[in-house]
């Protein structure tokens, strides 16, 4: 099984260049001040169609064939995928059908539609993606564009890495420690990748809702393992049941522990950004800012960087964040 490695990531930005945003590092006196250490969020929910996800699937899709226009292109995903690949077929004049699950979120839903893509809708309580997308491929003849399994997904989400990496030695800064939300895993090898490159001694931690720790519970016994992930979790946008194939290998040995927050911890970070970072940020984007707020790791005296992965909410959870 071929890994990307950090030239791949560097090859992703040129290809992103002029197409996905910069998005900043944000700071804050307060988050500061709670934590007793610099902290920076990487704010990808200022990224295009509201995640980091447009740089993966724009990176993979720019190395589809031509022969992709008489095809189209499939991809499976809870939401934020969905919207990337959707743009970034868009932008390349691809048709794509993305593989949804019936309770994602509306919100996200809409984007995917309104970007030109077609939906199709399963239960993920009783019905596999993979199993789903991978019929409607050999129907179609299509080629999959997977969240975190795709060579070339996975080297575009390192850019998001890269690019804070770029931002802290401009500010004459070294990351100590750096969170990433953790669904398959594709963000989180690939900026395992970029930090690594930059700052061999970080400290990278997987970030992931209670019930749905698969990365943690994989990376502490050396082997992939699947979890029940039955229980309901507003953190729909990290909800795996195993990591990735690439992404773990690519991980295996090299993370400092997994950090696991609850729904209501979440939730209290969605509206910790909306009241104090003045961002709008989804549950489980929020993750590894709530592991920070909840004081889940010692960061005291450090330079952190945490993902802010996602601002695709509902009005209807944003609510319920801040009556929380």
């Amino acid at each position: 099984m071929k890994l990307p490695n950090y030239r791949d990531v560097v090859d992703a930005a040129s290809v992103l260049q002029g197409q996905a945003v910069r998005t900043p590092l944000l700071s804050n006196a307060l988050l500061d001040e709670k934590t007793a250490a610099r902290v920076f969020l990487k704010a990808e929910c200022l990224q295009r169609t509201g995640s980091f996800k447009f740089r993966g699937a724009f990176n993979a899709i720019s190395r589809l064939p031509d022969s992709t226009h008489q095809t189209g292109l499939l991809a499976c995903s809870s939401g934020n995928h969905a919207q990337g690949v959707a743009e970034a077929a868009r932008l390349r004049g691809f048709a794509a059908t993305i593989v949804m699950p019936a309770d994602a979120p509306e919100s996200k839903k809409d984007r995917t539609l309104r970007a030109g893509a077609t939906i199709v809708e399963y239960d993920r309580r009783e019905e596999d993606r993979e199993t789903v997308v991978e019929a409607l491929a050999q129907q179609q003849g299509a080629p999959i564009i997977h969240p975190y399994e795709n060579y070339y997904v996975i080297a575009g989400q390192g850019t998001a890495g890269l690019e804070a990496a770029e931002d802290l030695i401009d500010l004459g800064l070294t990351a100590d420690r750096v969170l990433v939300c953790a669904g398959g895993g594709g963000l989180l090898g690939g900026t395992l990748l970029s930090m690594r490159e930059h700052f061999p001694d970080v400290a990278v931690h997987p970030v992931e809702p209670e019930g749905y720790d698969d990365q943690r519970l994989s990376h502490e016994t050396g082997g992939r393992l699947a979890i029940n992930g039955a229980q309901p979790s507003v953190c729909d946008a990290v909800l795996t049941p195993m990591p990735g194939r690439r992404p773990f290998a690519l991980a295996k040995g090299k993370l400092a522990p997994g950090l696991v927050v609850s729904d209501e911890e979440a939730l209290m970070a969605v509206a910790f950004a909306y009241r104090e970072l003045k961002v709008v940020v989804e549950p489980g984007g929020a993750v590894a800012l709530a592991a920070l707020l909840s004081g889940k790791v010692d960061v005291a005296g450090e330079t952190v960087v945490a993902t802010l992965s996602g601002g695709n909410i509902d009005p209807q959870m944003m609510a319920r964040a801040l009556a929380s």
